[in-house]
């Protein structure tokens, strides 16, 4: 099934302009939704899962017409909003089958066995007699695919779920979400690069609410084959090469010399070496590119 946004805007009362005319396709498998803080993603992810309407605009999911008819998304949609909640002093098997209750799965053996299953995808069933209150933060975001897996639900939306989880957390988080993506369609919003280069076989950059480029991870690293360039610095020549090249990112080494790497079609100059793009580089240039000129 695919999600069909067209012509999306949302300004809000005070006056920010979060969903700017917005239009994309997003089919099965991993979506990644990148884009700094502020970028409208959150806005973005919260209209297609129908908890604010937009002012304008179209979206349909399969044959569902997204606006006008929210219950049907519902029955298919899974919502990991940024901030999932607070826990009840309950144990994770209990509380996912009073969740499954609440989405209308009445049978007991029926609710145990969808339990037992999502508790063994997310590799909770081990801790499943524990109170999620007391779960870590990569457990409750675990967690939170869990209960939206209960309704085996055919679009996920996951919102900046890996903020805030530790290296070993964030690992284990994104394995559990590369196995669930696999035949349904699942948008994934952040801020974290990383995070769309390991999971996502389609990726968009938004900013200001406005998607600014629509392609897959390796293509938009190919596009800038022979184009990114690299050279060490003194920390005090920065500003001189700012102002005489499009630095794209700089990093410190332990000499406290800088890497910095520059986009050009062209060598920049002599002691520019060529390196292999990453996807980062792709981020930077189209937020630069988004920049406004000023006069």
């Amino acid at each position: 099934m695919k999600l069909v946004i067209q012509n999306l805007t949302k300004t809000y009362k005070n006056g920010v302009k979060a969903i700017d005319n917005l239009s994309i396709e997003i089919g099965t498998g991993m979506f990644g939704l990148l884009g700094p803080n502020g970028a409208g993603k959150s806005s973005l992810m919260r209209t297609i899962a129908t908890l604010q309407s937009p002012d304008s605009g179209l979206i349909t999911f399969g044959d569902i017409n997204v606006l006008e008819d929210n219950m049907s998304l519902r029955k298919v949609l899974g919502y990991l909003p940024q901030s999932f909640g607070v826990y009840p002093k309950m144990s994770a098997e209990d509380l996912l089958d009073y969740f499954a209750t609440l989405k209308g799965i009445s049978n007991k053996s029926e609710r145990q066995a969808i339990v037992k299953e999502v508790l063994e995808i997310t590799n909770l069933y081990d801790v499943r007699r524990k109170h999620v209150a007391g779960y870590s933060g990569g457990m409750k975001q675990r967690f939170g695919i869990a209960q939206l897996l209960l309704n085996n639900p055919k679009l996920i939306i996951v919102d900046e779920p890996t903020a805030g989880l530790d290296p070993a957390e964030r690992h284990r988080f994104l394995n559990v979400l590369r196995e669930v993506g696999t035949n349904c369609t699942v948008i994934f919003s952040t801020h974290i690069v990383e995070d769309v280069k390991e999971l996502c076989n389609e990726m968009a950059i938004l900013n200001g609410g406005k998607i600014l480029k629509h392609t897959t991870p390796q293509e938009a690293t190919k596009e800038l084959e022979g184009k990114i360039w690299k050279k060490v610095i003194n920390r005090d020549d920065l500003e001189e090469n700012e102002a005489q090249f499009n630095i794209l990112s700089s990093n410190y080494n332990q000499d406290n010399t800088l890497n910095i790497r520059v986009h050009s079609d062209v060598k920049p100059s002599d002691d520019f070496v060529s390196v292999t793009p990453q996807l980062d580089d792709v981020y930077f240039i189209a937020l630069k590119q988004d920049e406004p000129v000023l006069i």
